[in-house]
Protein backbone atom coordinates (compact mmCIF):
# COMPACT_ATOMS: atom_id res chain seq x y z
CA UNK A 1 0.00 0.00 0.00
CA UNK A 2 1.38 3.26 -1.26
CA UNK A 3 0.15 6.34 1.37
CA UNK A 4 0.73 10.04 -0.43
CA UNK A 5 -0.21 13.33 0.06
CA UNK A 6 -2.53 14.16 -3.30
CA UNK A 7 -4.47 17.18 -4.40
CA UNK A 8 -8.18 17.75 -4.93
CA UNK A 9 -8.48 16.33 -8.09
CA UNK A 10 -7.13 13.11 -7.34
CA UNK A 11 -9.48 13.38 -4.44
CA UNK A 12 -11.93 13.69 -6.40
CA UNK A 13 -11.20 10.66 -8.70
CA UNK A 14 -10.62 8.24 -5.74
CA UNK A 15 -13.77 9.17 -3.88
CA UNK A 16 -16.26 6.20 -3.28
CA UNK A 17 -19.60 7.15 -4.81
CA UNK A 18 -21.09 6.17 -1.54
CA UNK A 19 -20.50 5.70 2.63
CA UNK A 20 -18.86 9.72 2.61
CA UNK A 21 -20.07 12.67 4.81
CA UNK A 22 -20.72 15.63 2.76
CA UNK A 23 -17.78 17.37 4.16
CA UNK A 24 -15.70 14.64 2.03
CA UNK A 25 -16.75 15.97 -1.02
CA UNK A 26 -14.11 18.07 -3.19
CA UNK A 27 -16.51 21.57 -3.05
CA UNK A 28 -17.08 21.12 0.62
CA UNK A 29 -12.95 20.84 1.28
CA UNK A 30 -12.61 23.66 -1.50
CA UNK A 31 -14.46 26.03 0.47
CA UNK A 32 -13.11 24.61 4.01
CA UNK A 33 -9.92 25.22 2.43
CA UNK A 34 -10.66 28.76 2.27
CA UNK A 35 -12.20 29.99 4.88
CA UNK A 36 -10.68 27.45 8.05
CA UNK A 37 -7.64 28.11 9.86
CA UNK A 38 -5.00 25.33 8.75
CA UNK A 39 -3.49 23.97 5.89
CA UNK A 40 -5.39 21.37 3.91
CA UNK A 41 -3.49 17.94 3.81
CA UNK A 42 -5.03 15.29 1.77
CA UNK A 43 -3.87 11.58 2.00
CA UNK A 44 -4.40 8.83 -0.05
CA UNK A 45 -3.75 5.22 0.17
CA UNK A 46 -3.34 2.97 -3.29
CA UNK A 47 -2.50 -0.26 -4.65
CA UNK A 48 -1.17 0.49 -8.03
CA UNK A 49 -4.35 2.30 -9.32
CA UNK A 50 -6.73 0.54 -6.83
CA UNK A 51 -7.84 3.23 -4.10
CA UNK A 52 -7.98 2.01 -0.83
CA UNK A 53 -8.37 4.78 1.72
CA UNK A 54 -8.53 8.52 1.67
CA UNK A 55 -8.33 11.18 4.96
CA UNK A 56 -8.55 15.17 5.10
CA UNK A 57 -7.24 16.81 7.68
CA UNK A 58 -6.29 20.47 8.68
CA UNK A 59 -3.11 21.55 10.07
CA UNK A 60 -2.54 24.51 12.14
CA UNK A 61 1.50 25.12 13.19
CA UNK A 62 2.21 28.28 15.84
CA UNK A 63 4.74 28.52 18.69
CA UNK A 64 2.97 26.02 20.51
CA UNK A 65 3.28 23.65 18.37
CA UNK A 66 0.93 21.53 15.96
CA UNK A 67 -2.87 20.87 15.67
CA UNK A 68 -3.93 18.50 13.13
CA UNK A 69 -8.26 18.49 13.05
CA UNK A 70 -10.57 16.26 10.97
CA UNK A 71 -12.93 18.43 10.83
CA UNK A 72 -11.11 22.02 11.33
CA UNK A 73 -13.26 23.64 14.33
CA UNK A 74 -15.55 26.26 14.50
CA UNK A 75 -16.93 25.74 10.84
CA UNK A 76 -20.08 23.32 11.45
CA UNK A 77 -18.76 20.32 10.29
CA UNK A 78 -19.92 17.53 12.19
CA UNK A 79 -17.52 14.46 11.05
CA UNK A 80 -14.71 14.00 8.36
CA UNK A 81 -11.90 11.64 9.26
CA UNK A 82 -10.81 8.40 7.33
CA UNK A 83 -12.95 6.58 4.40
CA UNK A 84 -11.84 3.02 3.77
CA UNK A 85 -12.62 1.40 0.74
CA UNK A 86 -11.41 -2.33 1.33
CA UNK A 87 -11.25 -4.95 -1.95
CA UNK A 88 -12.23 -7.84 0.22
CA UNK A 89 -14.97 -8.74 2.61
CA UNK A 90 -12.85 -10.70 4.55
CA UNK A 91 -12.42 -9.67 8.13
CA UNK A 92 -8.98 -10.33 8.31
CA UNK A 93 -7.73 -8.05 5.11
CA UNK A 94 -10.34 -5.25 6.57
CA UNK A 95 -8.14 -4.72 9.67
CA UNK A 96 -4.91 -5.36 8.09
CA UNK A 97 -5.70 -2.11 5.69
CA UNK A 98 -7.02 -0.24 8.42
CA UNK A 99 -4.52 -0.57 10.49
CA UNK A 100 -1.80 -0.26 8.25
CA UNK A 101 -3.34 3.26 6.89
CA UNK A 102 -3.72 4.54 10.73
CA UNK A 103 -0.36 3.89 11.28
CA UNK A 104 0.48 5.76 7.74
CA UNK A 105 -1.65 8.57 8.93
CA UNK A 106 -0.36 8.82 12.34
CA UNK A 107 3.38 8.75 11.02
CA UNK A 108 2.53 11.51 7.95
CA UNK A 109 0.57 13.62 10.18
CA UNK A 110 1.29 13.30 13.56
CA UNK A 111 5.15 12.20 13.66
CA UNK A 112 6.67 11.96 17.35
CA UNK A 113 3.71 13.82 18.93
CA UNK A 114 5.63 15.22 21.30
CA UNK A 115 4.21 18.67 20.69
CA UNK A 116 1.28 17.56 18.22
CA UNK A 117 -2.23 17.81 19.03
CA UNK A 118 -4.61 15.66 17.10
CA UNK A 119 -8.32 15.40 17.26
CA UNK A 120 -10.64 13.46 14.29
CA UNK A 121 -14.21 12.81 14.39
CA UNK A 122 -14.75 9.90 11.99
CA UNK A 123 -17.54 9.16 9.45
CA UNK A 124 -20.54 6.82 11.66
CA UNK A 125 -19.50 4.64 8.32
CA UNK A 126 -16.14 4.40 10.32
CA UNK A 127 -16.62 1.33 12.53
CA UNK A 128 -13.29 0.18 14.14
CA UNK A 129 -11.12 3.09 15.97
CA UNK A 130 -8.75 0.06 17.85
CA UNK A 131 -5.96 1.04 15.59
CA UNK A 132 -6.03 4.90 17.16
CA UNK A 133 -6.43 3.44 20.70
CA UNK A 134 -3.20 0.92 20.08
CA UNK A 135 -1.19 3.80 18.92
CA UNK A 136 -2.46 5.68 22.60
CA UNK A 137 -4.58 8.13 21.41
CA UNK A 138 -8.19 8.79 23.36
CA UNK A 139 -11.43 7.25 21.68
CA UNK A 140 -14.36 7.76 23.05
CA UNK A 141 -18.18 7.50 21.89
CA UNK A 142 -20.84 10.16 20.01
CA UNK A 143 -24.05 9.92 18.99
CA UNK A 144 -26.27 11.37 16.55
CA UNK A 145 -29.67 10.31 14.98
CA UNK A 146 -30.28 8.98 11.67
CA UNK A 147 -33.93 8.66 10.55
CA UNK A 148 -34.24 6.04 7.53
CA UNK A 149 -36.98 7.39 4.93
CA UNK A 150 -38.68 4.95 2.99
CA UNK A 151 -41.87 5.91 0.22
CA UNK A 152 -44.37 5.44 3.00
CA UNK A 153 -44.76 8.22 4.99
CA UNK A 154 -47.92 7.25 6.54
CA UNK A 155 -46.11 4.56 8.44
CA UNK A 156 -43.28 7.08 8.95
CA UNK A 157 -45.39 9.60 10.54
CA UNK A 158 -46.76 6.53 12.63
CA UNK A 159 -43.81 6.26 13.99
CA UNK A 160 -43.31 9.49 15.67
CA UNK A 161 -44.21 10.64 18.94
CA UNK A 162 -48.01 11.98 19.54
CA UNK A 163 -47.19 15.16 20.18
CA UNK A 164 -44.96 15.66 16.97
CA UNK A 165 -47.71 13.75 14.90
CA UNK A 166 -50.31 16.34 16.27
CA UNK A 167 -47.77 19.40 15.35
CA UNK A 168 -47.27 18.22 12.04
CA UNK A 169 -51.08 17.70 11.68
CA UNK A 170 -51.89 21.21 12.96
CA UNK A 171 -48.90 22.95 10.90
CA UNK A 172 -50.87 21.28 7.82
CA UNK A 173 -53.78 23.21 8.57
CA UNK A 174 -51.88 26.25 8.42
CA UNK A 175 -51.56 29.27 6.28
CA UNK A 176 -47.69 29.54 5.90
CA UNK A 177 -45.50 28.20 3.06
CA UNK A 178 -42.85 26.05 3.77
CA UNK A 179 -40.56 26.48 0.04
CA UNK A 180 -36.98 26.05 -1.09
CA UNK A 181 -34.89 29.27 -1.79
CA UNK A 182 -31.47 29.91 -2.82
CA UNK A 183 -29.03 32.53 -1.32
CA UNK A 184 -31.12 34.75 -0.09
CA UNK A 185 -32.88 32.52 1.81
CA UNK A 186 -29.79 30.99 3.41
CA UNK A 187 -28.95 34.68 4.79
CA UNK A 188 -32.27 34.57 6.24
CA UNK A 189 -31.69 31.28 8.13
CA UNK A 190 -27.93 32.05 9.14
CA UNK A 191 -28.94 35.64 10.34
CA UNK A 192 -32.36 33.62 12.53
CA UNK A 193 -29.55 30.98 13.73
CA UNK A 194 -26.97 33.73 14.39
CA UNK A 195 -29.57 35.88 16.94
CA UNK A 196 -31.17 32.65 18.57
CA UNK A 197 -27.54 31.90 19.15
CA UNK A 198 -27.05 35.62 21.00
CA UNK A 199 -30.54 34.78 22.95
CA UNK A 200 -29.19 31.93 24.61
CA UNK A 201 -25.57 33.90 25.45
CA UNK A 202 -23.66 31.09 23.57
CA UNK A 203 -20.85 31.70 21.06
CA UNK A 204 -21.79 31.41 17.01
CA UNK A 205 -18.67 31.08 15.30
CA UNK A 206 -19.67 31.08 11.63
CA UNK A 207 -19.26 34.01 9.37
CA UNK A 208 -21.62 34.36 6.64
CA UNK A 209 -19.11 34.26 3.37
CA UNK A 210 -18.43 30.72 4.64
CA UNK A 211 -22.11 30.05 4.94
CA UNK A 212 -22.60 31.13 1.34
CA UNK A 213 -19.47 29.80 -0.28
CA UNK A 214 -20.96 26.45 1.24
CA UNK A 215 -24.30 26.59 -0.03
CA UNK A 216 -23.23 27.90 -3.31
CA UNK A 217 -20.58 25.45 -4.31
CA UNK A 218 -22.62 22.43 -2.95
CA UNK A 219 -25.25 23.15 -5.66
CA UNK A 220 -28.07 20.15 -5.75
CA UNK A 221 -26.52 19.30 -2.59
CA UNK A 222 -27.80 21.67 -0.45
CA UNK A 223 -31.35 23.11 -0.04
CA UNK A 224 -32.63 25.77 1.61
CA UNK A 225 -36.46 24.87 3.27
CA UNK A 226 -37.89 28.45 4.45
CA UNK A 227 -41.56 28.50 5.88
CA UNK A 228 -43.14 32.62 5.41
CA UNK A 229 -46.55 33.84 6.78
CA UNK A 230 -49.10 35.23 4.15
CA UNK A 231 -47.95 38.05 4.19
CA UNK A 232 -44.37 36.48 2.76
CA UNK A 233 -42.63 37.20 6.25
CA UNK A 234 -39.96 34.62 7.36
CA UNK A 235 -41.15 32.61 10.15
CA UNK A 236 -37.79 30.15 10.18
CA UNK A 237 -35.85 28.03 7.59
CA UNK A 238 -33.32 24.90 7.83
CA UNK A 239 -30.51 24.37 5.30
CA UNK A 240 -30.11 21.24 4.74
CA UNK A 241 -26.76 19.50 3.10
CA UNK A 242 -26.60 16.03 1.24
CA UNK A 243 -24.26 13.25 0.23
CA UNK A 244 -25.27 10.60 -2.12
CA UNK A 245 -27.07 8.52 0.56
CA UNK A 246 -27.58 10.83 3.66
CA UNK A 247 -29.45 14.10 4.22
CA UNK A 248 -28.07 16.54 7.04
CA UNK A 249 -30.17 19.20 9.12
CA UNK A 250 -26.79 21.47 9.06
CA UNK A 251 -28.31 25.40 9.96
CA UNK A 252 -31.63 26.59 11.37
CA UNK A 253 -34.05 25.40 12.83
CA UNK A 254 -34.69 28.00 15.28
CA UNK A 255 -37.81 27.73 17.51
CA UNK A 256 -40.89 29.72 16.04
CA UNK A 257 -44.90 29.19 16.03
CA UNK A 258 -47.63 30.12 13.90
CA UNK A 259 -50.92 30.45 15.89
CA UNK A 260 -49.57 28.49 19.02
CA UNK A 261 -47.99 25.50 16.08
CA UNK A 262 -44.68 24.56 15.78
CA UNK A 263 -43.21 26.08 12.19
CA UNK A 264 -40.75 23.65 12.57
CA UNK A 265 -42.31 20.61 12.49
CA UNK A 266 -43.85 21.82 9.39
CA UNK A 267 -39.78 21.89 7.88
CA UNK A 268 -38.73 19.08 9.12
CA UNK A 269 -42.14 17.44 7.63
CA UNK A 270 -41.73 19.10 4.28
CA UNK A 271 -37.66 17.58 3.97
CA UNK A 272 -38.82 14.31 4.73
CA UNK A 273 -41.60 13.94 2.20
CA UNK A 274 -39.15 15.68 -0.17
CA UNK A 275 -36.78 12.87 0.98
CA UNK A 276 -39.63 10.25 0.52
CA UNK A 277 -40.99 11.57 -2.25
CA UNK A 278 -38.67 13.75 -4.84
CA UNK A 279 -36.93 11.67 -7.80
CA UNK A 280 -33.87 14.22 -7.67
CA UNK A 281 -32.90 13.09 -4.38
CA UNK A 282 -33.40 9.15 -5.25
CA UNK A 283 -30.89 7.24 -2.92
CA UNK A 284 -30.64 9.63 -0.47
CA UNK A 285 -33.22 8.26 2.20
CA UNK A 286 -31.66 9.38 5.22
CA UNK A 287 -31.93 12.02 7.64
CA UNK A 288 -29.17 13.10 10.12
CA UNK A 289 -30.89 15.32 12.58
CA UNK A 290 -27.54 15.90 14.66
CA UNK A 291 -28.11 17.08 18.01
CA UNK A 292 -27.88 13.39 20.21
CA UNK A 293 -25.04 15.03 22.08
CA UNK A 294 -26.41 17.39 23.95
CA UNK A 295 -29.62 16.68 25.91
CA UNK A 296 -31.53 20.01 25.57
CA UNK A 297 -31.87 18.97 21.75
CA UNK A 298 -32.67 15.24 22.62
CA UNK A 299 -35.85 16.19 24.36
CA UNK A 300 -37.26 17.38 20.64
CA UNK A 301 -35.28 14.76 18.30
CA UNK A 302 -35.83 11.67 20.45
CA UNK A 303 -39.53 12.15 18.90
CA UNK A 304 -38.89 11.41 15.55
CA UNK A 305 -38.16 7.63 16.63
CA UNK A 306 -34.56 7.66 14.58
CA UNK A 307 -31.92 5.66 15.20
CA UNK A 308 -29.08 6.52 17.68
CA UNK A 309 -26.09 6.08 15.75
CA UNK A 310 -22.98 6.05 17.07
CA UNK A 311 -19.06 7.32 16.03
CA UNK A 312 -15.89 7.64 17.69
CA UNK A 313 -13.76 11.00 18.00
CA UNK A 314 -10.15 10.29 18.12
CA UNK A 315 -8.13 12.84 20.19
CA UNK A 316 -4.86 13.02 21.83
CA UNK A 317 -3.58 11.64 24.55
CA UNK A 318 -3.15 12.86 28.19
CA UNK A 319 -2.31 16.57 30.04
CA UNK A 320 -0.79 17.34 26.47
CA UNK A 321 -3.92 17.07 24.86
CA UNK A 322 -5.51 19.25 28.28
CA UNK A 323 -3.20 22.09 27.64
CA UNK A 324 -3.80 21.84 23.89
CA UNK A 325 -7.47 22.13 24.55
CA UNK A 326 -6.77 25.40 25.92
CA UNK A 327 -4.80 27.11 23.93
CA UNK A 328 -7.20 26.30 20.53
CA UNK A 329 -10.52 26.48 22.24
CA UNK A 330 -11.19 23.64 20.86
CA UNK A 331 -14.64 23.01 22.64
CA UNK A 332 -15.69 25.94 21.02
Amino acid sequence: MNVERIDLSEWESMLPKEGVEVFHTPEALAVLDEHADGELHLLGARKGEQPLALVAAFVRRNSLGTAIFSPPPGMGVPRLGPILMPTSPKRRKREKLNREFTDAVVEQLVGDGSRTLFRMECPAGYEDPRPYLWADFEVRNAFTYVLEVDGDTDALLSSFSKSLRREVRDAGELPIEVGIEGTTGARAVYEDTRARYAEQDEPFPLEWPYVRDLVEALGERARVYVARDPDGEFLSGITVLYSNDLAYFWQGGARATYDGVSVNSALHWRIVEDLATDPDLDGVKKYDLMGANTERLCRYKSKFSADLVPYYVVESNGAAMTLAKTAYSLLR
